[in-house]
């Protein structure tokens, strides 16, 4: 496709880009100026790199307001392409750069509740979703190495149909929980082996997959927050080991260090609490490290 543009054409588009960007001087917010003045340079980048015609600029609006439309209370579909563009990702990472040894933060998901009841060590976050049990244990320590006591750790995931609670009934509680660290900075709990699930994927978020040849798929994952005073909220999942999805992930939320073995265990086998399983069940160490927010 020929897109050789003359000195007269880049001229007329060029003087357009200055013109919306100084529009924006009189702004007395000096952040909301920086923002909106490289979103509009950019935007307009990429409409002349492209060449966007103004059949593609439509559909572009009508696959927005289609977006508006079936956003409700429960669902967020603009935060859902954010997602599957990796903008929701790439945010995560600017705002949680690696420091020493803490725990790698990844997308927060849109499933999170804050009413999860709480349960003590070995507890069962459960509550009758179905699934295989997972055995979930670890420690939450500081950067360097002190145990955290206290902790406030919520956890969730998806049943083995790769639903939610709150896909069944809003009001539904299970599979996830709340717990706290010991003095130890130990934790424990029984949940469910993870399994893969795809994203809603029937509107137009799903369509711009599908017409792109992408799968709507979610690595299988496990949910977490841990919250201590004094130190970084760490949003983060750890992911079975050899999962089918891995990192075709459809949100890019898999890092390596996040990849955790989730050994399978047979059934009637002992577990590390004593229950007694009739059928096979899993078991994962997950040591969370949470960063100082001094540093």
């Amino acid at each position: 496709m020929d897109r050789i543009v003359s000195a007269e054409q880049h001229t007329v588009e060029q003087r357009l880009v200055d013109n919306v960007v100084a529009s924006f001087d009189a702004c007395e917010d000096p952040r909301l100026k920086e923002l909106m003045t490289s979103l509009v340079t950019h935007l307009h980048s990429f409409i002349r790199e492209t060449r966007l015609t103004e059949a593609e600029w439509g559909s572009a609006i009508e696959f927005l307001t289609a977006a508006g439309h079936i956003t409700d209370d429960v669902r967020q579909e603009f935060i859902l392409l954010s997602d599957t563009l990796g903008a929701s990702m790439q945010t995560i990472n600017v705002n949680n750069q690696a420091v020493q040894s803490a725990t790698e933060a990844t997308v927060f998901g849109p499933f999170f509740v804050e009413d999860s009841p709480e349960i003590e060590i070995g507890g069962d976050m459960a509550f009758g979703a179905p699934g295989e049990p997972c055995w979930v244990e670890g420690t939450v320590t500081d950067t360097d190495g002190k145990p955290l006591s206290g902790a406030l750790i919520e956890v969730w995931e998806a049943d083995e149909h790769g639903l939610y609670d709150v896909q069944y009934d809003a009001t539904k509680r299970a599979a996830r929980a709340h717990l706290h660290s010991s003095p130890d900075g130990r934790y424990a709990f029984w949940g469910l082996t993870p399994t893969p699930y795809p994203i809603p994927h029937d509107g137009p978020v799903g369509k711009m997959l599908e017409a792109v040849g992408r799968s709507p798929l979610r690595a299988s994952h496990l949910h977490f927050m841990v919250t201590h005073p004094n130190c970084r909220t760490l949003v983060t999942h750890i992911f079975p080991e050899g999962d089918e999805i891995g990192e075709k992930d459809a949100v890019f939320g898999v890092k390596p260090s996040l990849i955790k073995e989730f050994a399978r265990q047979p059934a009637t086998s002992p577990s590390p609490d004593g229950r007694l399983l009739e059928s096979t069940w899993s078991q994962v160490r997950f040591d969370i490290v949470l960063a100082h927010t001094t540093m």
